[in-house]
């Protein structure tokens, strides 16, 4: 029924596109959708994108953008865009592992040196290769923004060392990495969508989850876990991706607009996200989130098992590599 619901918008706004444009016929409207909140710094990015596309096409190309999982989860955008109902959408790497396999080494702990190195990373040969992944399941990765490091945040006490994850059910992603993670840690994985974790985290269904700065204000989850330990386990980026759809629709100068007005989005995303962060974590400790920075050294030490398992395949063996000697 859900499903139906969504098919059934995009539907509506697909013929209410086409009979208000009348001899606009030759305007191309690209549908992006995403679960983010309006006021989180991928959106904002989002919207500048739209108005850089519409002035460097000359008007011939616009973005219509749907936040707040108006047209589903992350999951369900990626399936909807798959079908061709959608174009465009941003998903977190870590729901991506699931389309586009390799993608996953972006879910290993404590991968990055630091934050510098995540960029070379993306930005380079390794991110473009990557992006690359998911067209044989039509799905194209137009660029990476920034999503800061992944830290865990609980209700009723803080996490020091991995063994304070011992017997706590920690909410992830529908994401392998992230499982094995908390596993490796001591925890209890529990996959839970984004929109129903607020809920979740009050009727204790789970005792905590893990995320970055901006994500843990924006969702009130501080009203709930009281308890933010900066322990920078991932730094998963968010990925844009489009419908091979369209993009094989699209004509080479359409395609050059696009990507243009993707690539200006990435750097004002970028500092967008940097005063985010650090607003964020100003905003929850005013609200009486204790903020702990524990000392990273046991968990890297503990989260081994996860690169030795992931390094019997030869592939994601030279992956990991490639990137950790970059």
């Amino acid at each position: 029924m859900k499903k139906t619901s969504q098919y059934f918008i995009l539907f509506l706004a697909t013929m209410l596109s086409v009979f208000s444009c009348g001899e606009m016929s030759d305007v191309e409207t690209i549908k992006l959708a995403h679960s983010l909140d309006v006021n989180h710094s991928v959106h904002k990015a989002m919207v500048k994108m739209g108005e850089d596309l519409a002035e460097i096409s000359g008007g011939k190309m616009q973005l219509e953008i749907y936040p707040s999982q108006q047209l589903g989860t992350e999951r369900e955008c990626i399936e909807l865009l798959q079908i061709g109902s959608l174009d465009m959408t941003k998903v977190s790497v870590g729901v991506m592992e699931n389309f586009a396999p390799r993608m996953k080494v972006f879910g290993l702990p404590y991968l990055f040196k630091d934050r510098e190195h995540a960029f070379e990373i993306l930005d380079g040969p390794i991110g473009q290769e990557l992006l690359d992944e998911g067209t044989k399941y039509w799905i194209k990765g137009m660029c990476y923004y920034d999503a800061g490091s992944r830290s865990f945040y609980t209700k009723d006490k803080p996490i020091n060392t991995p063994e304070d994850l011992k017997g706590l059910k920690v909410r992830v992603m529908e994401s392998v990495t992230a499982m094995d993670m908390v596993k490796s840690l001591g925890g209890s994985p529990t996959p839970i969508s984004w929109g129903e974790l607020y809920t979740s985290l009050q009727q204790g269904v789970v005792d905590g989850a893990e995320n970055n700065p901006p994500s843990f204000y924006l969702s009130r989850h501080y009203e709930v876990c009281k308890y933010y330990s900066l322990d920078e386990h991932t730094v998963l980026p968010d990925v844009l991706i489009i419908g091979t759809h369209i993009w094989d629709r699209l004509s080479e100068q359409q395609r050059a607009w696009l990507k243009e007005a993707v690539d200006k989005s990435v750097g004002y995303q970028r500092k967008l996200w940097a005063e985010a962060e650090q607003e964020a974590l100003e905003e929850v400790q005013k609200a009486g989130v204790t903020v702990v920075r524990p000392d990273k050294t046991a968990f890297e030490e503990d989260v081994k098992d996860v690169y030795e398992t992931y390094s019997k395949d030869e592939d994601m063996k030279d992956l990991i590599n490639r990137i950790k000697n970059n």
